[in-house]
């Protein structure tokens, strides 16, 4: 298994634009010092690379921008379709190891603590996608082991703050003139979202983007890859169908539970006494 991409962040050169959203490419190699003797061609060189370079970074930087606008559009339209957890109970759902620590509507949720930035590493090349370093370095792995197979996999949203789950949460919710129970069914509230803790990552495949952050993204190459090979990796779908949080299905969102510290982060909060 070829991993030499892994424990870096994904750049775009790699896959060809058509491919993926994101970029994914090896890093852009460092220019060689120029020589007296050849100052001529080497000005003309550095002065292609870097208009090239430019151009990189203009795409990149225009594909991963619409990673967050990506994830409100797709959390607005999950909420404005029938969910299939919905009923007329509103009584606290629990399960056999312990009860959410908050219960909005028939939706669950358990409280996160935010993941220090000083234990983020990047996942991309402009750095606005993070995860804890353990997990960016499986996430990198994987992510190299998939592409052996043909197989993009390209991370969409990890890390998110209190300060941003709170837009996720209040300010849709008030666009969309939700109540509270509805919003929780496809977005946890400020302060109980695993990806708080850096541990969690929403993928996609990158040659069907039209896929990401929906629940037909079961139905590409990248989901058929990572339920036979993630757990390879310590990574597994938090949400899966008629999850007992009756959180609406997310076969994008993966966490990491490879460390005790992301173990216990998880199964820890399932065992609390309700």
């Amino acid at each position: 298994m070829d991993n030499a991409g892994a424990g870096k962040p994904l750049n775009i050169a790699a896959v060809s634009v058509e491919d993926i959203p994101e970029a994914l490419r090896e890093e852009t190699p460092s220019l060689v010092p120029q020589q007296p003797s050849f100052q001529r061609n080497w000005l003309i060189i550095g002065l292609v690379g870097l208009g090239s370079l430019a151009l990189v970074t203009g795409l990149w930087f225009a594909a991963t921008s619409q990673s967050w606008l990506q994830l409100v559009k797709a959390e607005n339209n999950s909420s404005s379709k029938p969910n299939e957890f919905s009923s007329t109970s509103e009584s606290p759902i629990s399960n056999s190891s312990g009860a959410p620590d908050i219960v909005v509507g028939n939706s669950g949720h358990y409280a996160y603590k935010e993941a220090p930035l000083s234990e983020l590493q990047p996942l991309v090349f402009d750095g606005r996608i993070k995860l804890r370093k353990s997990a960016a370095q499986k996430f990198q792995e994987m992510v190299a082991a998939a592409r052996t197979q043909g197989v993009i996999l390209v991370p969409i949203s990890g890390f998110r703050s209190i300060q941003e789950q709170q837009y996720l949460f209040f300010d849709i919710k008030a666009q969309r003139g939700q109540d509270a129970a509805e919003r929780a069914q496809v977005s946890a509230p400020p302060g109980y979202s695993e990806h708080h803790t850096g541990y969690a990552v929403d993928i996609g495949d990158g040659r069907v983007p039209a896929t990401n952050l929906s629940p037909a993204f079961e139905n590409t190459a990248a989901f058929r890859w990572l339920k036979a090979n993630a757990p390879r990796y310590s990574f597994e779908m938090s949400f899966p169908k008629d999850n007992p949080q009756g959180v609406s299905y997310e076969p994008w969102h993966w966490r990491f539970v490879g460390d005790r510290d992301s173990l216990e982060t998880f199964y820890k909060a399932k065992q609390k006494e309700g």
